[in-house]
């Protein structure tokens, strides 16, 4: 039996092995976690995480969503000017209010249309006293103008939805480079960017997904789930990587397509109906035969 203790070399030897050992294990773990470098690896990343099961494409959607937001401008989103509803600060009530209430919207900016230049902001709820008290001529639109956010086209998404929210305001008016008035955005636009859309009691057709328009044609809802489409077609959409109907079909289109625009997809006509706000609104189907 050699009870010699072991030599200085030997245990220079193992100690440089342990940190060999160490180092490898290193790198293999570096190779297996993957660190994304930029937003459009960390999209790509996180998609291969719902394909795998780990991530829920419920979840995926607003993971995404929440991503755009970060990226995306006002510009890309806001209700152009000529979709807006404004209120002149010179009309009178009874001259604006049918406006109001065929919109069905509750705020409006109030515009002074001899420098166009933004006033300010009404509230529909404050005509409802004047309204139910039958007391409309008595309604003096400068009091009530509320002040307006305004903001430029190029803002990014995300500062928006902090501004909007730490002031408390629903609405804001997008000018461009010279100040002038290119549109509105609301803090539901920003928010369906990462939800999807949000449909109210007011929005029209809303719960109405699929509507027979004539033989074999059919005007449906983009926001239709792709299994209730398979279902209510005997279709076989796949639903692996999209939920809704129009998530598929711009898929397709690989570019944001125009009203009219049309595709064929596992012998289905998808005709582009309606567009809102750069979102396909509803769509016109067809059996190919």
């Amino acid at each position: 039996m050699n009870d010699e203790p072991p030599s200085t070399s030997a245990e220079s030897n193992r100690l440089g092995l342990k940190i060999k050992l160490k180092e490898k294990i290193k790198e293999i773990y570096q190779n297996f976690s993957y660190k994304p470098q930029n937003k459009l690896e960390l999209a790509g990343f996180i998609r291969e995480s719902s394909k795998r099961g780990i991530i829920e494409k419920g979840t995926i959607n607003m993971i995404e969503g929440a991503l755009r937001v970060s990226t995306d401008q006002v510009r890309d989103i806001m209700i152009p000017r000529p979709q807006v509803i404004f209120v002149d600060k010179e009309e009178m009530p009874e001259d604006f209010l049918p406006r109001v209430i065929k919109s069905s919207h509750s705020r409006f900016p109030v515009i002074n249309t001899e420098n166009d230049k933004i006033e300010g902001i009404l509230l529909a709820k404050d005509l409802l006293p004047f309204l139910s008290s039958g007391n409309l001529n008595e309604f003096e639109l400068s009091k009530f103008i509320r002040p307006a956010l305004l903001i430029p086209e190029s803002k990014k998404l995300n500062i928006l939805l902090d501004e909007l929210r730490a002031g408390r305001n629903h609405m804001a008016i997008v000018l461009d480079e010279y100040g002038d008035v290119t549109g509105l955005v609301t803090i539901e636009d920003v928010l369906e960017e990462i939800v999807g859309e949000i449909e109210d009691e007011h929005d029209k057709n809303a719960g109405t997904l699929i509507k027979k328009i004539a033989d074999d044609e059919y005007l449906v809802s983009a926001l239709t789930p792709i299994d209730v489409f398979n279902e209510e077609f005997n279709s076989t959409l796949s639903d692996k990587d999209f939920d809704t109907l129009g998530g598929i079909v711009m898929h397709h289109f690989a570019r944001f397509p125009k009203p009219n625009d049309a595709i064929n997809i596992d012998g289905w006509r998808f005709v582009i109906n309606s567009l809102e706000r750069r979102r396909i609104k509803r769509i016109k189907v067809s059996k190919i035969n």
